[in-house]
């Protein structure tokens, strides 16, 4: 099962940002999970892949969580 997620940003700047602040957080190995970010101008692009649907559920989840306080976080501080 594949995913890949477009989020688009206000600039490469803060596409670039988000990048970093989430890439420090690997999925765990034994979740069979793997997710890979990159960023094409101010899109932050991420391909998720697992064998099983919940694990996508719970992944894809988990990211929109982190997303949002890094978001809120950018917001905050006005980065």
């Amino acid at each position: 099962m594949e995913l890949t997620l477009k989020v688009p940003f206000e600039d490469a700047k803060t596409a670039e940002i988000v990048w970093n602040s989430m890439r420090v957080d690997p999925e765990p190995k034994r979740s069979g999970m793997t997710k890979q970010m990159r960023v094409e101008g101010s899109d932050l692009i991420v391909d998720f892949q697992c064998k099983e649907t919940r694990t996508m559920r719970v992944s894809v989840n988990s990211f929109f969580d982190l997303l949002s306080l890094v978001v809120d976080t950018i917001d905050q501080f006005a980065i």
